[in-house]
C-alpha cells in the first residue's frame, strides 16, 4: 500500500490513473478525460485493467495509451503505478471488491451506476472511504443536465413557494438486447435511479418511505420489471410520484422525464428537453384564479452537461480543493436507497422506510 499523501493542485499538476473495467463503457470515460479542455493535461491513465487482458489491449489501442501498463489483476497494477486515482468501471457484483483495493491503495475512487450491488455494501464503502481519508463518488452524470441544474435553481428562488410535490412521467421503448433484456427490475435498476436522483438534487429533501408496483407488460421484450409506478414520501411532507416504463410504444417522452414541480404559490414543468413552462396564482374572481407566467431563467453556461466528464471535473476539483464532490457515495446512497426500497415495496406490495 503506497503512503498516504494530500493530493493538490501545486503539488501534483497531472494525477495518475488506473482504469479497471475496459469494455464498452469504458470508452465513454476515456473520450472525456482525452478530449475535454482541463481534464486532458490533468489526468493520465497510466494503467488498464480486465479480466481480459485483449480487451484492455483494444482500448489502449482505440485511444493511443501506448504506455500504460495492462494486466488482469487490479492490485498489481496498482502497486506498480503508484496511481492517484482509480476509475471503476466494473459490473456491479464486482464493485465492492474493486473500489476496496482502490481504497486500500490509498487511491480516490471513481465509480460507475449503481453505487453497489446492495444497500449493505454500499454502507461497507462509505465506511471504507472514510476509515481511508479517500474520495468515492458515483458517476451521476444525469445530474449535471442543465434542464435538472435550471429547475433546483427555480425552485431555490421560492418563486412558486415551498414545494409540494414533484410528478415525473418515463415512457420509452429502447430495443437494447443484451444483458438489459435479461435483467431483473430493468427499469428500476437501470434508469429510475436517475430520476431519483434529480429529484433529490432539486427538490433539496430526504427520501422517507416509498410504495410500489411493478409490473412487465403485455408485449414487453423484457425478461422482468419494465414498467413501474412509485410513490415516494419526501421530508417536509413532498410527495414525489414516478411512473416509468421502458416498453411504451408510440410517442415518447424525454430520456429525462417530464417533470411538474408543484409548489404553494405555482408550478413548473419542464418537457425533458427544451420547453419549460411556469406560472403562479392568477387574480381572477370565481372558481379558478387563473394563473400568471413566470420566465424560467436559463442554467449558468458552466452548469451546462459534458456527460462524463462533468462529474469528472467536480471529482477532480473536490481531491483538490477539499471539498466532497456533488456525487460523493455518502449523499449517492441516498438514491440507491431509494431504487432498492422501490424493488422492495413492489416484492412485498408494502410500504417501504427508506434508511441510507
Amino acid at each position: 500500500m503506497k503512503e498516504r499523501r494530500t493530493v493538490n493542485e501545486e503539488a501534483i499538476v497531472t494525477l495518475k490513473a488506473v482504469l479497471c473495467g475496459c469494455g464498452a463503457m469504458a470508452h465513454g470515460w476515456v473520450r472525456a478525460l482525452k478530449t475535454t479542455p482541463g481534464l486532458a493535461d490533468a489526468i493520465e491513465i497510466v494503467g488498464l485493467v480486465d479480466l481480459d487482458a485483449r480487451v484492455a489491449r483494444q482500448l489502449a489501442e482505440t485511444f493511443g495509451l501506448t504506455e500504460a501498463v495492462i494486466d488482469t489483476d487490479l492490485d498489481r497494477v496498482l502497486r506498480e503505478t503508484r496511481a492517484d486515482l482509480l476509475f471503476d468501471v466494473v459490473v456491479p457484483a464486482a464493485r465492492r471488491a474493486v473500489v476496496a483495493s482502490g481504497l486500500e491503495h490509498g487511491c480516490h475512487v471513481l465509480s460507475e451506476k449503481p453505487m453497489a450491488a446492495s444497500l449493505d455494501e454500499a454502507r461497507e464503502l462509505v465506511a471504507l472511504a472514510e476509515a481511508a481519508g479517500r474520495i468515492h463518488a458515483v458517476v451521476q452524470n444525469r445530474r449535471f443536465i442543465s434542464g435538472i441544474r435550471r429547475m433546483r435553481r427555480f425552485v431555490e428562488s421560492g418563486v412558486i413557494g415551498d414545494l409540494t410535490g414533484i410528478h415525473c412521467d418515463f415512457f420509452i421503448a429502447p430495443h437494447f438486447g443484451g444483458f438489459r433484456e435479461k435483467m431483473d427490475n430493468v427499469l428500476l435498476l437501470d434508469m429510475a435511479i436517475h430520476t431519483f436522483d434529480a429529484a433529490r438534487f432539486v427538490s433539496g429533501k430526504r427520501p422517507l418511505s416509498v410504495y410500489c408496483l411493478e409490473t412487465n407488460p403485455a408485449g414487453s421484450w423484457y425478461a422482468h420489471g419494465a414498467s413501474a409506478n412509485a410513490i415516494f414520501r419526501l421530508s417536509d411532507d413532498v410527495a414525489f410520484t414516478y411512473r416509468g416504463s421502458w416498453c411504451a410504444e408510440g410517442r415518447r417522452t424525454s430520456w429525462e422525464s417530464a417533470w411538474r414541480l408543484v409548489g404553494s404559490k405555482g408550478m413548473l414543468t419542464w418537457d425533458g428537453e427544451e420547453a419549460f413552462d411556469a406560472a403562479v396564482a392568477g387574480e381572477e374572481e370565481g372558481l379558478l384564479r387563473g394563473y400568471r407566467p413566470i420566465e424560467v431563467p436559463p442554467a449558468p453556461r458552466e452548469q451546462e452537461t459534458h456527460g462524463h466528464a462533468s462529474v469528472i471535473a467536480d471529482f477532480l476539483d473536490a481531491i483538490r480543493s477539499g471539498r466532497p464532490p456533488e456525487t460523493a457515495g455518502f449523499d449517492n446512497i441516498k438514491s440507491l436507497a431509494m431504487v432498492f426500497g422501490a424493488i422492495e415495496s413492489a416484492r412485498t406490495g408494502q410500504p417501504v422506510a427508506i434508511e441510507a
